[in-house]
């Protein structure tokens, strides 16, 4: 979520108060249509090709749960944000999703409910990731992955969680871990980057 040139945590931010222009951004509210079918097509290829039950954490004002709605997806999202819930559920009046209010570290739902636990942008910013991780895991059915897309930002004072240091904390819990690199395809961002932006896709 940053990528300014000094060191801010999502704590430091004003969620409510960023929710009216949070979709300014290309990856936030996708509105350009190649960055959204950039987007689409990444989700399309990280979520099950049948119908499954998508837990979206950090879920923002809702871009990447409609995609996944659209493709098919039951979705539950949950963000701290009452703002960021309130524009999400807007977006995705009569689809099959739900927003709940809450943080992403410890949401308000069941453990082993959902097929899919999907991430972007939040878990750097989480004080404790190894514990999280393993929270996250447990709300997994047998067999569900983990879609956690992430970075480093930033020159003068980098923030963000490194793709080994991530990989590193998911091999206990994970059987299988994989990386995608990001950071080249510009259609996602609307622009060219020269951060490091990544997806990790860990089934458990």
């Amino acid at each position: 979520m940053t990528n300014g040139e000094h060191a801010i945590t999502g704590a430091d931010v004003d969620w409510d108060a960023a929710a009216a222009s949070f979709d300014d951004e290309p990856d936030h509210g996708l509105r350009d249509p190649d960055v959204r079918r950039a987007w689409g097509a990444r989700l399309r290829s990280w979520l099950p090709e049948h119908a499954s039950d998508v837990l979206d954490l950090g879920c923002g004002t809702g871009s990447l749960s409609l995609l996944a709605a659209e493709q098919g997806h039951r979705v539950t999202g949950v963000d701290r944000s009452a703002a960021m819930v309130g524009l999400a559920r807007a977006k995705l009046a009569g689809r099959d999703a739900v927003f709940l209010v809450g943080d992403a570290a410890a949401p308000p739902v069941g453990e082993e409910r959902f097929d899919v636990v999907l991430v972007r942008h939040v878990l750097w910013a989480l004080p404790d990731p190894a514990r999280v991780l393993r929270h996250w895991a447990g709300l997994l059915r047998p067999g569900g992955r983990l879609v956690l897309v992430e970075g480093v930002w930033g020159r003068v004072s980098p923030v963000g969680i490194p793709a080994d240091r991530l990989t590193g904390l998911l091999a206990p819990l994970a059987g299988q871990v994989r990386v995608q690199w990001l950071s080249d395809d510009e259609a996602l961002w609307g622009k060219a980057v020269d951060d490091e932006r990544y997806a990790v896709l860990a089934g458990i």
